[in-house]
Order: C-alpha cells, then sequence, then structure tokens
C-alpha cells in the first residue's frame, strides 16, 4: 500500500539514496557526514518556506518515491496561482509499477488544494522516458527552458 506524507528529518539519508541513485541528474548527491548538515539545513527551509514542501511516497515502510512542489502567486493571469513540480523520483527498483503516476497524482491534488491553475515542471532533454512519461499523464511540452549557475 502507498501512501504520501511530508518529508522528516529522518527520511533525509533515504532521499539522498534517490538523488544519488540518479545518472542522469548529476547534483553529487550522497549521504555523507560532511554533507548531512547541509541536507538538514536545506529541509528545515523547504518546511519553513511558506508554499513549499517535500514529499516521500513510502510503501510497506520503504520510502519508493519522492517529489517537491512549489506553489507561488504571479501577476500574469490576474493573479494565478502556479506550482513547480520539482525533483521527482522513484527508487530504481520499484519503477514500471505505476509508483510514479501516482505520485504525480498526488502532487496535482495538492496543488488543487491550493488553488493552483497551472502546474509546471522541466526535465532534461537527456530523459527520454521521463518524457513520454509526462506525455502520457497529459503534459504538454511548453517554453523552452534556461538555466544559469551563479
Amino acid at each position: 500500500m502507498l501512501t504520501i506524507r511530508d518529508a522528516e528529518a529522518d527520511d533525509l539519508a533515504a532521499i539522498v539514496a534517490l538523488y544519488a541513485a540518479d545518472t542522469l541528474g548529476g547534483h553529487g548527491d550522497a549521504w555523507t557526514d560532511g554533507n548531512e548538515a547541509h541536507y538538514r539545513a536545506a529541509l528545515a527551509a523547504i518546511t519553513a518556506a511558506p508554499g513549499t514542501s517535500l514529499h516521500v511516497a513510502v510503501e510497506d515502510g520503504d520510502i519508493v518515491g519522492v517529489f517537491q512542489l512549489v506553489s507561488f502567486v504571479t501577476l500574469a493571469g490576474r493573479g494565478a496561482r502556479r506550482a513547480k513540480l520539482a525533483s521527482v523520483q522513484v527508487r530504481a527498483d520499484r519503477r514500471s509499477r505505476g509508483i510514479g503516476a501516482w505520485m504525480i497524482g498526488q502532487a496535482e491534488d495538492i496543488a488543487r488544494r491550493q488553488g493552483v491553475a497551472l502546474i509546471e515542471l522541466s526535465s532534461s532533454r537527456l530523459r527520454h522516458d521521463a518524457h513520454r512519461f509526462y506525455d502520457r499523464l497529459g503534459y504538454e511540452r511548453g517554453h523552452e527552458g534556461f538555466r544559469k549557475r551563479l
């Protein structure tokens, strides 16, 4: 049985393991003594930020997925509320079992309850399987994304 809940500090090692296993993500994530304080501070900041949440999918007591949701109001669209879905991961040994689609549905439900009119996500150009997955879930390809490291 799958459940969704807000991430807690005790979940951090499992969450970071999901990110570390992502060969395309390349964020250099690793749960080490030197990194633990950074992840704890990040979770505290996420928890404290209005409209920002980190969720874990739990199956039989194991964390099998994670996603972050950030909702915000835009001036465009007459003050419409939007959400950014980010950092979506499903544990490799649990993929292709519907967990990802279920998690996205949970994220959409949370966003609807927050009054969100549009949910957006970005995905690396290299993630062809993920693109087909999001297409199947009804997501449309939209804007070209840009980023700059500071």
